[in-house]
């Protein structure tokens, strides 16, 4: 391999690297501050402090859209620029993405080009299934398991996937992630309080009240405009309207999982009715989300602690493993993806 290798994992809201000469793990926001629609006026976790703060010459955008690049420029100089603060020189590396597998194998190579064609001079760039990434940052030996599911609950998509002796059986990527249940919440407040709050205070209100574990009886106050006074203000929001808000997404996604539940074949399926589903990503944070599921289910949902990392880990497990990144990972040099060069 070559002096450095990084693994990369591209969320809609978040970036995780892991760095294998610092044997580390990092993240940082997946945003960037543009002024005058022409220049970038920061990057990363600066840039989104000042998501629905910044006045109006400064856009904040989001490169990433529905778990695939959609503005492939912008994604291109916040990677390169991130990977500038932590390393000043990383020409020359290898580079392992996690992609998801229900995208088109265009967008897959988006994620390769990102990285081939940037100023790191990339020595090579592989791809690897991020539902096989997730299942070994869970610690599943992948290339054994006769059957696991996975639900990777993220910022902007749920990425499902069944897994079988190193492979995927079946895999499918649902619009449904934090963002949607943010815009929910504030959607709600909005109809039922004529009160209107940002994404932020929605995404607080969120992880405040998690889905189970805390009375009927609890309340927030958040800040906000007054739609009848027509200035700002503050309300106390219940824990029920949260609720109610995000229940119709999570009903989507407990759907989704019991129509692939049902597709899966019979050998496949008995070792998930044996062992239970698996959640990870960003959203499996939210309290009282396994119980939620496990009881819409029925089955046992298990968790890893920070299951916003299990794909990088997945992916550090890789690196670090030449069988794993032999058989694994693969290049879309290879003679299956000659007619997209």
């Amino acid at each position: 391999m070559a002096r450095n290798v990084y693994g990369l994992d591209l969320g809609t809201y978040d970036i995780k690297i892991f760095d294998k000469k610092k044997d580390r793990i990092w993240h940082a926001k997946n945003v960037i501050a543009m002024k005058d629609k022409k220049y970038i006026f920061s990057v990363g976790d600066d840039a989104y402090e000042m998501y629905e703060k910044a006045p109006g010459n400064i856009q904040i955008i989001f490169p990433m859209k529905n778990g695939v690049i959609a503005r492939f420029d912008d994604m291109q100089y916040l990677l390169g620029d991130l990977l500038k603060e932590e390393r000043p020189f990383i020409r020359g590396a290898e580079y392992v993405i996690a992609v998801p597998t229900d995208v088109t194998e265009v967008e897959k190579k988006a994620f390769y080009d990102l990285v081939l064609h940037s100023e790191a001079k990339a020595k090579s760039v592989r791809i690897v299934e991020r539902g096989l990434a997730d299942g070994l940052g869970l610690g599943i030996d992948v290339l054994e398991e006769p059957g696991a599911f996975i639900a990777n609950l993220g910022g902007g998509t749920t990425e499902l996937s069944v897994l079988s002796y190193g492979g995927i059986v079946m895999n499918r990527l649902l619009k449904i992630g934090g963002e949607q249940l943010d815009s929910a919440i504030a959607n709600l407040v909005r109809h039922s309080k004529d009160f209107i709050i940002g994404r932020p205070t929605a995404e607080r209100l969120r992880k405040e009240f998690g889905v189970f574990d805390q009375s009927t009886g609890s309340s927030l106050t958040v800040y906000g405009r007054d739609m009848m006074r027509g200035g700002p203000s503050h309300i106390d929001i219940p824990i029920s309207l949260v609720r109610a808000a995000i229940k119709e997404p999570l009903r989507e996604c407990v759907q989704a999982i019991h129509s692939m539940l049902d597709r899966t074949p019979p050998d496949v399926r008995r070792n998930i009715n044996k062992n239970g589903i698996y959640i990870t990503g960003g959203l499996a944070n939210l309290r009282g989300i396994s119980t939620y599921l496990e009881e819409s289910i029925g089955l046992p949902v298990h968790m890893k602690t920070d299951p916003e990392l299990c794909a990088v880990k997945g992916l550090q497990r890789i690196i670090l493993n030449k069988t794993l990144y032999r058989k694994l990972s693969y290049s879309m040099l290879d003679e299956d993806y000659r007619w997209l060069r």
